[in-house]
Protein backbone atom coordinates (compact mmCIF):
# COMPACT_ATOMS: atom_id res chain seq x y z
CA UNK A 1 0.00 0.00 0.00
CA UNK A 2 1.01 3.69 -0.47
CA UNK A 3 2.33 5.47 2.42
CA UNK A 4 -0.36 8.27 1.47
CA UNK A 5 -3.05 5.75 1.27
CA UNK A 6 -1.93 4.14 5.09
CA UNK A 7 -3.99 6.88 6.90
CA UNK A 8 -7.21 5.57 5.00
CA UNK A 9 -6.50 2.21 5.05
CA UNK A 10 -9.75 0.29 6.59
CA UNK A 11 -10.04 -1.32 10.50
CA UNK A 12 -11.04 -4.88 8.35
CA UNK A 13 -8.05 -4.34 5.58
CA UNK A 14 -5.16 -3.32 8.90
CA UNK A 15 -6.18 -6.51 10.96
CA UNK A 16 -5.84 -8.27 8.10
CA UNK A 17 -2.37 -7.04 7.42
CA UNK A 18 -1.30 -7.45 11.02
CA UNK A 19 -2.19 -10.87 11.09
CA UNK A 20 -0.34 -11.75 7.85
CA UNK A 21 2.83 -9.51 9.47
CA UNK A 22 2.49 -6.89 6.37
CA UNK A 23 1.70 -4.11 8.47
CA UNK A 24 2.69 -3.35 12.10
CA UNK A 25 0.17 -2.04 14.61
CA UNK A 26 3.16 0.29 15.23
CA UNK A 27 3.55 1.97 11.33
CA UNK A 28 -0.58 2.50 11.28
CA UNK A 29 0.17 4.76 14.27
CA UNK A 30 3.26 6.56 12.86
CA UNK A 31 0.76 6.94 9.94
CA UNK A 32 -2.32 8.76 11.10
CA UNK A 33 0.01 10.83 13.64
CA UNK A 34 2.34 12.08 10.39
CA UNK A 35 -1.38 12.88 8.86
CA UNK A 36 -2.25 14.41 11.72
CA UNK A 37 0.87 16.63 11.91
CA UNK A 38 -0.32 17.60 8.25
CA UNK A 39 -3.48 18.29 8.33
CA UNK A 40 -4.56 19.62 12.15
CA UNK A 41 -3.51 22.69 11.92
CA UNK A 42 -6.44 23.64 9.51
CA UNK A 43 -9.23 21.13 10.87
CA UNK A 44 -8.54 21.14 14.33
CA UNK A 45 -10.21 17.65 15.21
CA UNK A 46 -7.93 16.45 17.46
CA UNK A 47 -8.01 17.96 21.49
CA UNK A 48 -5.33 16.26 22.99
CA UNK A 49 -2.71 13.32 21.41
CA UNK A 50 -2.23 10.45 23.82
CA UNK A 51 1.33 9.50 22.35
CA UNK A 52 3.49 7.75 24.96
CA UNK A 53 -0.02 5.46 26.24
CA UNK A 54 -0.85 4.57 22.47
CA UNK A 55 2.77 3.93 21.46
CA UNK A 56 2.73 1.61 24.39
CA UNK A 57 -0.34 0.04 23.15
CA UNK A 58 0.88 -0.36 19.65
CA UNK A 59 4.34 -2.18 20.69
CA UNK A 60 2.23 -4.67 22.85
CA UNK A 61 -0.18 -4.92 19.91
CA UNK A 62 2.92 -5.83 17.35
CA UNK A 63 3.92 -8.34 20.16
CA UNK A 64 0.86 -10.22 19.86
CA UNK A 65 1.37 -10.71 16.42
CA UNK A 66 4.42 -11.67 16.45
CA UNK A 67 3.69 -14.15 18.98
CA UNK A 68 6.15 -12.78 21.86
CA UNK A 69 3.71 -12.48 24.40
CA UNK A 70 0.32 -10.88 25.53
CA UNK A 71 -1.75 -13.76 24.31
CA UNK A 72 -4.18 -13.70 21.17
CA UNK A 73 -4.98 -10.51 18.94
CA UNK A 74 -8.05 -9.17 20.26
CA UNK A 75 -11.09 -7.78 18.58
CA UNK A 76 -9.59 -4.21 18.12
CA UNK A 77 -6.10 -5.46 18.36
CA UNK A 78 -3.82 -2.37 17.29
CA UNK A 79 -6.32 -0.27 15.13
CA UNK A 80 -5.94 3.52 15.94
CA UNK A 81 -9.37 4.96 17.89
CA UNK A 82 -10.01 8.25 18.34
CA UNK A 83 -12.38 8.85 20.96
CA UNK A 84 -14.66 11.56 22.19
CA UNK A 85 -13.20 13.95 25.06
CA UNK A 86 -16.63 13.56 26.48
CA UNK A 87 -15.97 10.01 27.20
CA UNK A 88 -13.67 10.04 30.56
CA UNK A 89 -10.43 8.39 31.24
CA UNK A 90 -9.77 8.36 35.10
CA UNK A 91 -6.98 9.88 36.03
CA UNK A 92 -6.81 12.09 33.33
CA UNK A 93 -8.15 15.57 32.14
CA UNK A 94 -11.80 16.26 31.11
CA UNK A 95 -13.25 19.56 30.21
CA UNK A 96 -15.82 18.98 28.01
CA UNK A 97 -14.71 22.17 25.57
CA UNK A 98 -15.74 24.31 28.57
CA UNK A 99 -13.41 26.81 30.74
CA UNK A 100 -15.85 25.82 33.89
CA UNK A 101 -14.13 22.80 34.07
CA UNK A 102 -10.29 23.55 33.34
CA UNK A 103 -8.15 21.75 35.77
CA UNK A 104 -10.78 19.15 36.19
CA UNK A 105 -9.17 15.29 36.38
CA UNK A 106 -12.08 12.49 35.47
CA UNK A 107 -12.03 10.06 38.35
CA UNK A 108 -13.69 7.21 36.75
CA UNK A 109 -13.13 5.53 32.78
CA UNK A 110 -16.42 5.47 30.64
CA UNK A 111 -17.66 2.26 29.50
CA UNK A 112 -17.07 2.76 25.86
CA UNK A 113 -13.07 3.53 26.71
CA UNK A 114 -12.89 0.91 29.01
CA UNK A 115 -14.08 -1.75 25.95
CA UNK A 116 -12.12 -0.12 23.16
CA UNK A 117 -8.82 -0.39 25.21
CA UNK A 118 -9.64 -3.97 26.47
CA UNK A 119 -10.20 -4.89 22.88
CA UNK A 120 -6.73 -3.51 22.07
CA UNK A 121 -7.43 -0.59 20.56
CA UNK A 122 -4.87 2.27 20.41
CA UNK A 123 -6.40 5.08 22.17
CA UNK A 124 -4.24 7.67 20.08
CA UNK A 125 -6.65 10.80 20.03
CA UNK A 126 -9.68 12.38 22.18
CA UNK A 127 -11.50 14.81 19.87
CA UNK A 128 -13.13 18.01 19.99
CA UNK A 129 -16.42 19.24 21.16
CA UNK A 130 -19.01 22.04 21.34
CA UNK A 131 -18.98 23.39 25.10
CA UNK A 132 -20.88 20.47 26.57
CA UNK A 133 -21.67 19.16 23.16
CA UNK A 134 -24.40 21.13 23.21
CA UNK A 135 -24.43 21.89 19.22
CA UNK A 136 -24.85 20.84 15.75
CA UNK A 137 -21.38 22.19 15.36
CA UNK A 138 -17.92 21.84 16.79
CA UNK A 139 -15.76 25.04 18.13
CA UNK A 140 -15.28 26.20 21.51
CA UNK A 141 -13.69 28.42 23.76
CA UNK A 142 -11.25 25.77 25.04
CA UNK A 143 -9.87 24.14 21.38
CA UNK A 144 -10.98 26.80 19.03
CA UNK A 145 -12.60 25.93 15.59
CA UNK A 146 -12.66 22.68 14.27
CA UNK A 147 -13.31 22.68 10.37
CA UNK A 148 -14.73 20.57 7.64
CA UNK A 149 -12.14 18.68 5.90
CA UNK A 150 -14.20 18.81 2.81
CA UNK A 151 -14.74 22.27 3.23
CA UNK A 152 -12.71 24.25 5.53
CA UNK A 153 -15.21 27.28 5.75
CA UNK A 154 -17.47 24.95 6.55
CA UNK A 155 -18.53 22.85 10.51
CA UNK A 156 -18.08 19.39 10.39
CA UNK A 157 -21.13 19.04 12.15
CA UNK A 158 -21.49 18.11 16.26
CA UNK A 159 -21.52 17.74 18.65
CA UNK A 160 -19.14 14.33 17.54
CA UNK A 161 -17.74 16.92 14.99
CA UNK A 162 -13.73 16.19 16.22
CA UNK A 163 -14.71 12.42 15.50
CA UNK A 164 -16.48 12.73 12.10
CA UNK A 165 -13.52 14.68 10.98
CA UNK A 166 -10.62 12.99 12.16
CA UNK A 167 -11.95 9.78 10.06
CA UNK A 168 -12.31 11.75 7.24
CA UNK A 169 -9.26 13.43 7.31
CA UNK A 170 -7.14 10.33 7.84
CA UNK A 171 -5.91 11.04 11.29
CA UNK A 172 -7.77 7.48 12.67
CA UNK A 173 -9.10 4.63 11.75
CA UNK A 174 -12.12 4.34 14.02
CA UNK A 175 -13.84 6.98 16.38
CA UNK A 176 -16.16 6.88 19.22
CA UNK A 177 -18.96 9.17 19.60
CA UNK A 178 -22.46 10.07 21.50
CA UNK A 179 -25.83 11.55 20.60
CA UNK A 180 -28.77 13.18 22.11
CA UNK A 181 -30.35 14.94 19.53
CA UNK A 182 -28.01 13.70 16.06
CA UNK A 183 -24.49 14.45 17.10
CA UNK A 184 -22.84 11.33 15.55
CA UNK A 185 -25.54 11.28 12.22
CA UNK A 186 -25.13 15.12 11.32
CA UNK A 187 -20.92 15.52 11.63
CA UNK A 188 -21.36 11.87 9.70
CA UNK A 189 -23.14 13.01 6.98
CA UNK A 190 -21.01 16.61 6.80
CA UNK A 191 -17.69 14.50 6.84
CA UNK A 192 -19.09 12.05 4.18
CA UNK A 193 -18.48 9.08 6.99
CA UNK A 194 -20.70 6.61 9.08
CA UNK A 195 -22.33 7.30 12.19
CA UNK A 196 -24.81 4.70 14.30
CA UNK A 197 -26.59 5.96 16.72
CA UNK A 198 -27.90 2.68 18.62
CA UNK A 199 -30.70 2.14 20.28
CA UNK A 200 -31.38 3.16 23.54
CA UNK A 201 -29.35 1.10 26.83
CA UNK A 202 -27.54 -0.97 24.14
CA UNK A 203 -24.30 0.76 24.06
CA UNK A 204 -23.33 1.23 28.32
CA UNK A 205 -23.02 4.90 29.58
CA UNK A 206 -22.36 6.86 32.53
CA UNK A 207 -24.66 8.11 35.51
CA UNK A 208 -26.77 10.24 35.31
CA UNK A 209 -26.99 10.51 31.56
CA UNK A 210 -27.34 6.53 31.01
CA UNK A 211 -30.89 6.97 32.51
CA UNK A 212 -31.87 10.12 29.70
CA UNK A 213 -33.47 8.16 26.55
CA UNK A 214 -32.23 10.56 24.37
CA UNK A 215 -28.76 9.46 25.05
CA UNK A 216 -26.98 7.35 22.82
CA UNK A 217 -22.78 6.61 22.36
CA UNK A 218 -21.96 4.88 19.67
CA UNK A 219 -19.19 4.31 16.84
CA UNK A 220 -18.06 6.39 13.54
CA UNK A 221 -16.11 4.42 10.64
CA UNK A 222 -15.75 4.69 7.20
CA UNK A 223 -17.11 1.50 6.04
CA UNK A 224 -20.41 -0.70 7.16
CA UNK A 225 -17.89 -3.63 8.45
CA UNK A 226 -15.70 -1.19 10.36
CA UNK A 227 -18.78 0.18 11.57
CA UNK A 228 -19.69 -3.45 13.05
CA UNK A 229 -17.00 -4.11 14.27
CA UNK A 230 -16.44 -1.13 16.86
CA UNK A 231 -20.33 -1.73 17.57
CA UNK A 232 -19.62 -5.10 18.47
CA UNK A 233 -17.06 -4.70 20.86
CA UNK A 234 -18.52 -1.50 22.65
CA UNK A 235 -22.76 -3.21 23.01
CA UNK A 236 -23.85 -5.15 26.13
CA UNK A 237 -24.50 -4.57 29.67
CA UNK A 238 -21.59 -2.95 32.30
CA UNK A 239 -21.61 -2.71 35.78
CA UNK A 240 -21.70 0.55 36.03
CA UNK A 241 -24.79 1.20 33.91
CA UNK A 242 -27.16 -1.12 35.14
CA UNK A 243 -29.95 -0.26 32.49
CA UNK A 244 -27.59 -0.92 29.98
CA UNK A 245 -29.16 -3.98 27.87
CA UNK A 246 -27.26 -7.18 26.66
CA UNK A 247 -25.50 -7.55 23.41
CA UNK A 248 -27.31 -8.35 20.78
CA UNK A 249 -26.14 -10.90 17.64
CA UNK A 250 -22.84 -9.84 16.56
CA UNK A 251 -23.60 -7.47 13.50
CA UNK A 252 -22.11 -8.31 10.08
CA UNK A 253 -22.51 -6.77 6.46
CA UNK A 254 -21.57 -9.47 5.12
CA UNK A 255 -24.24 -10.76 2.53
CA UNK A 256 -26.34 -8.04 2.90
CA UNK A 257 -27.51 -7.66 -0.64
CA UNK A 258 -28.68 -10.67 -0.74
CA UNK A 259 -30.26 -10.62 2.28
CA UNK A 260 -32.77 -7.33 1.45
CA UNK A 261 -34.55 -8.74 -1.34
CA UNK A 262 -38.38 -8.44 -0.98
CA UNK A 263 -37.43 -6.26 2.35
CA UNK A 264 -39.68 -3.63 2.38
CA UNK A 265 -38.39 -0.11 2.96
CA UNK A 266 -39.76 3.42 2.94
CA UNK A 267 -38.33 6.45 1.96
CA UNK A 268 -39.15 9.88 2.22
CA UNK A 269 -37.14 13.57 1.24
CA UNK A 270 -38.39 15.18 4.38
CA UNK A 271 -39.87 15.02 8.00
CA UNK A 272 -42.93 16.70 7.76
CA UNK A 273 -42.91 20.25 6.92
CA UNK A 274 -39.25 20.44 7.11
CA UNK A 275 -37.63 22.32 4.00
CA UNK A 276 -34.70 20.29 2.25
CA UNK A 277 -32.29 21.20 -0.12
CA UNK A 278 -33.24 19.98 -3.92
CA UNK A 279 -29.47 18.01 -3.95
CA UNK A 280 -30.28 16.50 -0.59
CA UNK A 281 -33.66 15.13 -1.63
CA UNK A 282 -32.53 13.80 -4.45
CA UNK A 283 -29.91 11.96 -3.49
CA UNK A 284 -32.19 10.51 -0.98
CA UNK A 285 -34.32 9.68 -4.00
CA UNK A 286 -30.95 7.60 -5.35
CA UNK A 287 -30.84 5.68 -2.60
CA UNK A 288 -34.06 4.58 -2.62
CA UNK A 289 -33.87 3.51 -6.05
CA UNK A 290 -30.58 1.62 -5.88
CA UNK A 291 -32.06 -0.40 -2.93
CA UNK A 292 -35.40 -1.25 -5.37
CA UNK A 293 -32.68 -2.10 -8.21
CA UNK A 294 -31.38 -4.69 -5.62
CA UNK A 295 -34.75 -6.26 -5.24
CA UNK A 296 -36.36 -4.19 -2.18
CA UNK A 297 -40.09 -3.26 -1.90
CA UNK A 298 -39.52 0.39 -1.63
CA UNK A 299 -42.61 3.31 -1.38
CA UNK A 300 -42.08 6.77 -0.65
CA UNK A 301 -44.02 7.90 2.51
CA UNK A 302 -45.20 10.86 4.14
CA UNK A 303 -44.14 11.35 8.15
CA UNK A 304 -46.76 14.17 9.30
CA UNK A 305 -44.10 15.21 12.15
CA UNK A 306 -44.54 19.11 12.02
CA UNK A 307 -41.18 21.01 13.39
CA UNK A 308 -43.23 22.58 16.17
CA UNK A 309 -44.44 19.48 17.25
CA UNK A 310 -40.87 18.00 17.62
CA UNK A 311 -39.08 21.09 19.11
CA UNK A 312 -42.11 21.51 21.80
CA UNK A 313 -41.14 17.80 22.26
CA UNK A 314 -37.27 17.79 22.48
CA UNK A 315 -36.35 20.48 24.15
CA UNK A 316 -39.04 19.79 27.00
CA UNK A 317 -36.70 16.58 27.22
CA UNK A 318 -33.46 18.91 27.21
CA UNK A 319 -34.80 21.54 29.23
CA UNK A 320 -35.17 18.84 32.13
CA UNK A 321 -32.10 17.23 32.13
CA UNK A 322 -29.61 19.44 29.95
CA UNK A 323 -30.67 22.35 31.85
CA UNK A 324 -30.37 21.48 35.23
CA UNK A 325 -26.64 19.93 34.35
CA UNK A 326 -25.27 23.09 32.82
CA UNK A 327 -26.86 25.19 35.76
CA UNK A 328 -25.33 23.20 38.26
CA UNK A 329 -21.88 22.90 36.40
CA UNK A 330 -21.88 26.62 35.83
CA UNK A 331 -22.93 27.65 39.41
CA UNK A 332 -22.05 31.65 39.71
CA UNK A 333 -18.98 31.53 36.64
CA UNK A 334 -22.13 31.10 33.83
CA UNK A 335 -20.19 34.16 32.11
CA UNK A 336 -17.89 31.59 31.52
CA UNK A 337 -20.71 29.85 29.21
CA UNK A 338 -20.47 30.05 25.35
CA UNK A 339 -23.00 32.07 23.99
CA UNK A 340 -24.63 29.28 22.11
CA UNK A 341 -24.97 27.03 25.46
CA UNK A 342 -26.74 29.94 27.19
CA UNK A 343 -28.93 30.98 24.36
CA UNK A 344 -29.33 26.42 23.95
CA UNK A 345 -30.22 26.30 27.53
CA UNK A 346 -32.61 29.38 28.14
CA UNK A 347 -34.37 27.96 25.07
CA UNK A 348 -35.01 24.41 26.51
CA UNK A 349 -35.70 25.68 29.99
CA UNK A 350 -38.33 27.80 28.38
CA UNK A 351 -39.90 24.88 26.51
CA UNK A 352 -40.08 22.87 29.74
CA UNK A 353 -41.65 25.31 31.79
CA UNK A 354 -44.16 25.12 29.37
CA UNK A 355 -45.07 21.29 29.60
CA UNK A 356 -43.48 20.05 32.54
CA UNK A 357 -42.10 16.49 32.26
CA UNK A 358 -45.99 14.94 32.29
CA UNK A 359 -46.77 17.40 29.07
CA UNK A 360 -43.29 16.53 27.54
CA UNK A 361 -43.81 13.00 27.21
CA UNK A 362 -47.31 13.36 26.32
CA UNK A 363 -46.17 15.25 23.07
CA UNK A 364 -43.58 12.26 22.91
CA UNK A 365 -46.06 9.91 22.75
CA UNK A 366 -48.21 11.13 20.44
CA UNK A 367 -44.73 11.32 18.19
CA UNK A 368 -44.36 7.75 18.61
CA UNK A 369 -47.87 7.07 17.77
CA UNK A 370 -48.05 9.17 14.07
CA UNK A 371 -44.68 7.47 13.41
CA UNK A 372 -45.44 4.13 14.01
CA UNK A 373 -49.08 4.36 11.90
CA UNK A 374 -46.66 5.20 9.42
CA UNK A 375 -43.75 2.91 9.44
CA UNK A 376 -45.39 -0.34 11.03
CA UNK A 377 -45.63 -1.90 7.48
CA UNK A 378 -42.05 -1.34 6.70
CA UNK A 379 -38.63 -3.16 7.78
CA UNK A 380 -36.48 0.11 7.77
CA UNK A 381 -36.84 3.60 6.43
CA UNK A 382 -34.86 6.18 4.94
CA UNK A 383 -34.66 9.89 5.01
CA UNK A 384 -32.14 13.01 4.59
CA UNK A 385 -30.01 13.06 7.77
CA UNK A 386 -29.68 16.91 7.20
CA UNK A 387 -31.69 19.21 5.34
CA UNK A 388 -28.73 21.82 4.47
CA UNK A 389 -25.37 21.19 2.55
CA UNK A 390 -23.66 23.23 5.49
CA UNK A 391 -22.87 25.15 8.18
CA UNK A 392 -20.66 27.39 8.20
CA UNK A 393 -17.78 27.10 10.63
CA UNK A 394 -17.19 29.34 13.88
CA UNK A 395 -20.57 30.74 13.64
CA UNK A 396 -22.67 30.40 16.82
CA UNK A 397 -26.05 30.88 15.11
CA UNK A 398 -27.40 32.47 17.98
CA UNK A 399 -28.43 35.63 15.54
CA UNK A 400 -27.47 33.74 11.87
CA UNK A 401 -30.81 32.34 10.55
CA UNK A 402 -30.07 29.63 8.57
CA UNK A 403 -32.10 29.39 5.09
CA UNK A 404 -33.04 26.26 3.34
CA UNK A 405 -34.69 25.69 0.00
CA UNK A 406 -35.87 29.64 0.12
CA UNK A 407 -37.54 28.80 3.66
CA UNK A 408 -35.61 30.61 6.73
CA UNK A 409 -35.69 28.49 10.01
CA UNK A 410 -36.50 29.76 13.05
CA UNK A 411 -33.59 27.85 14.89
CA UNK A 412 -30.74 26.22 12.76
CA UNK A 413 -31.44 22.91 14.76
CA UNK A 414 -34.19 22.85 12.64
CA UNK A 415 -32.14 22.01 9.22
CA UNK A 416 -31.25 18.65 11.21
CA UNK A 417 -33.80 15.41 10.65
CA UNK A 418 -31.91 13.52 13.20
CA UNK A 419 -34.21 14.48 17.12
CA UNK A 420 -37.07 12.59 15.73
CA UNK A 421 -34.93 9.46 16.32
CA UNK A 422 -34.27 10.54 19.73
CA UNK A 423 -37.63 10.89 20.49
CA UNK A 424 -38.04 7.61 19.10
CA UNK A 425 -35.07 6.26 21.01
CA UNK A 426 -35.49 2.37 20.60
CA UNK A 427 -35.14 2.41 17.02
CA UNK A 428 -31.22 2.29 15.62
CA UNK A 429 -30.14 4.63 13.23
CA UNK A 430 -27.44 4.61 10.83
CA UNK A 431 -26.37 7.87 8.99
CA UNK A 432 -24.33 6.99 5.65
CA UNK A 433 -22.68 8.97 2.86
CA UNK A 434 -25.19 9.49 -0.29
CA UNK A 435 -23.27 11.69 -2.44
CA UNK A 436 -21.79 14.87 -2.39
CA UNK A 437 -22.99 18.80 -2.79
CA UNK A 438 -22.24 21.24 -4.65
CA UNK A 439 -20.59 23.57 -2.19
CA UNK A 440 -18.18 20.00 -1.82
CA UNK A 441 -19.65 18.82 1.51
CA UNK A 442 -21.09 15.25 1.50
CA UNK A 443 -24.50 14.64 2.01
CA UNK A 444 -25.79 11.78 4.28
CA UNK A 445 -29.22 9.53 4.92
CA UNK A 446 -30.69 8.00 8.00
CA UNK A 447 -31.18 3.74 7.88
CA UNK A 448 -33.90 3.72 10.55
CA UNK A 449 -34.88 0.57 11.68
CA UNK A 450 -37.50 -1.55 13.73
CA UNK A 451 -37.23 -1.10 17.58
CA UNK A 452 -33.91 -3.00 18.51
CA UNK A 453 -33.69 -4.41 14.94
CA UNK A 454 -30.25 -3.75 14.36
CA UNK A 455 -28.97 -6.21 11.95
CA UNK A 456 -31.56 -4.89 9.60
CA UNK A 457 -30.23 -1.41 9.50
CA UNK A 458 -26.49 -2.94 9.08
CA UNK A 459 -27.97 -5.24 6.06
CA UNK A 460 -29.50 -2.29 4.32
CA UNK A 461 -25.97 -0.22 5.00
CA UNK A 462 -24.25 -3.03 3.68
CA UNK A 463 -26.20 -3.47 0.47
CA UNK A 464 -25.66 0.28 -0.21
CA UNK A 465 -22.52 -0.07 0.04
CA UNK A 466 -22.13 -2.52 -2.53
CA UNK A 467 -24.04 -0.81 -4.57
CA UNK A 468 -23.10 2.46 -4.49
CA UNK A 469 -19.20 2.08 -3.38
CA UNK A 470 -19.40 5.57 -1.60
CA UNK A 471 -16.50 5.45 0.38
CA UNK A 472 -13.01 4.47 -1.55
CA UNK A 473 -9.81 5.89 -2.58
CA UNK A 474 -11.27 8.44 -4.66
CA UNK A 475 -13.59 9.39 -2.03
CA UNK A 476 -11.81 11.65 0.15
CA UNK A 477 -11.12 15.44 0.80
CA UNK A 478 -8.97 17.45 -1.59
CA UNK A 479 -9.06 14.54 -3.91
CA UNK A 480 -12.19 15.29 -5.96
CA UNK A 481 -11.65 18.04 -8.78
CA UNK A 482 -15.41 18.67 -9.91
CA UNK A 483 -18.86 17.25 -8.36
CA UNK A 484 -19.44 15.64 -11.62
CA UNK A 485 -16.69 13.07 -10.87
CA UNK A 486 -18.31 11.96 -7.49
CA UNK A 487 -20.01 8.25 -8.07
CA UNK A 488 -23.95 9.47 -7.19
CA UNK A 489 -25.91 6.43 -5.52
CA UNK A 490 -27.39 4.40 -8.41
CA UNK A 491 -25.55 6.45 -11.37
CA UNK A 492 -21.71 6.24 -12.65
CA UNK A 493 -18.93 9.02 -11.96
Amino acid sequence: MDQADLPYIGAAEALAAFRARDLSPVELLDAVLARAGDVEPEVNAIATIRREAAYAAAREAEARYLGRGGGEPRALEGLPVALKEEQPIAGEPLCEGSLLLDGYIADVTHPVVERVIAAGGVAHVRTTTPEFSAAAFTHSAVWGITRNPWNLDCTPGGSSGGAAAALASGTTTLATGSDIGGSIRIPASFCGVLGYKPPYGRVPALPPFNLDTYCHDGPLARSVADLALLQNVIAGQHPLDPVSLPSAPALSPAGAVGRIAGRRIAWARTIGDTPVEPEIAAATAGMAAALAGMGAVVEEVEIPVSMDLLTRAAFAHYGAIFGASVGEVAGSREDLLTPYVREFRDRAGAAFAATGVYGGITLESEINATVQTVLAPYDAFICPTVATLGLAAGDDFTETRVVVDGVELELYLLAALTPLFNVLSRRPVISVPSGIGSNGVPMGVQLVGRPYDEATVFDVAGALEAAVAWWSPAWRPGSLPAVAQVRQPGGRP
